[in-house]
């Protein structure tokens, strides 16, 4: 189990957003791709941030209320993200959702570039395979 690894089981197309688009283009991306949010990325694909679901209905409900729409995904982004490595294990990862508030971490590479991003449902998913295979494997 220990050898389960973050690459494996990884989204590599998840939803990505940049610091300078509109919200409101962001929460469009958001609706069409079914992820609950998605990590912003500069022209190196390198991380910057995390745009989630929360943080759209945040300011959709300021917006409503003062009757604009003019914030940027910089605007309402978490800035200090926290990530995962390919190379990470699956179980790591899994602790870490019990503890942390994230739902969906980006993985990154050594240099901080965007590989995708591992979910809640994924590492699930990992985990449920793996004991299966070991419950075969033992009958």
């Amino acid at each position: 189990m220990e050898s389960l690894q973050v690459r494996d089981y990884l989204n590599q197309r998840p939803v990505t957003f940049t610091t300078d688009m509109p919200v409101a283009q962001a929460v469009e991306k958001l609706l069409q791709s079914h992820q609950t949010g998605g990590p912003v990325v500069n022209e190196k694909r390198e991380l910057v941030g995390f745009l989630s679901e929360q943080d759209c209905l945040r300011q959709m409900i300021e917006s409503s209320y003062y009757r604009e729409q003019v914030a940027r995904v910089e605007d309402i982004m978490v800035k200090d993200v926290l990530s995962v490595k390919p190379y990470s294990s699956v179980l790591e990862v899994a602790q870490r959702m019990i503890t942390e508030k994230p739902k969906v971490y980006p993985v990154v590479d050594d240099d901080g570039v965007l590989m995708g991003t591992i979910n809640r449902a994924q590492v699930l998913n990992a985990i449920d395979v793996q004991l299966n295979d070991g419950y075969k494997q033992a009958g």
